[in-house]
């Protein structure tokens, strides 16, 4: 199934109008820049071809088109080492045009959050990630299920309501 999940930037590339991620974990992984991040390395962030990335570049055109962009993390607290650096790498996000907000998992109690993390483009197609419990990814899957659409759509938006925006969020 995941062979037939086209790339991020080509279902990105689609969206008209909106695109919104919700990001559950706090930890995925390791990578190089995470690495470098642990080992005191920083973004030289007036460098800009030191750090924009192909994703990067995927989200200012689409915003550039019109798309609103929105990243809603939940966190525990304190946070992991992984969701400092993410805290630190987001400037990224924001330069390129995403609108990212934090929410602490304690004011999450009193609604359903999905159990995964997702993009959902225009409210019409979500792209489900699947990770190990090591922060590993496994698949995405494609669903345009309408209760599966609506289900996510509201919970994005109630988290989003509550969430604290980038710029105001302090580890």
């Amino acid at each position: 199934m995941p062979s037939s999940v086209p790339p991020f930037s080509e279902l990105l590339g689609n969206a008209r109008t909106s695109a919104v991620h919700l990001e559950l974990r706090d930890g995925y992984g390791t990578n190089p820049r995470l690495e470098a991040w642990r080992r005191g390395e920083r973004v030289d962030w007036g460098d800009r071809q030191s750090w924009f990335h192909p994703f990067h570049q995927s989200i200012a055109d689409a915003v550039a088109r019109g798309v609103v962009v929105r990243r809603a993390r939940v966190v525990s607290e304190p946070v992991s080492e992984y969701i400092r650096w993410e805290h630190y790498a987001t400037r990224a996000n924001i330069i390129a045009g995403e609108q990212v907000r934090w929410l602490p998992r304690s004011r999450a109690t009193g609604f359903l959050i999905p159990a995964n993390d997702f993009w959902l483009f225009d409210g019409e197609l979500i792209r489900v990630h699947h990770f190990a419990g090591d922060g590993r990814h496994v698949m995405d899957e494609l669903s345009t299920d309408a209760g599966t659409l609506k289900l996510c759509g509201s919970a994005f938006e109630e988290i989003w309501q509550r969430a604290t925006p980038h710029s105001e969020y302090r580890l």
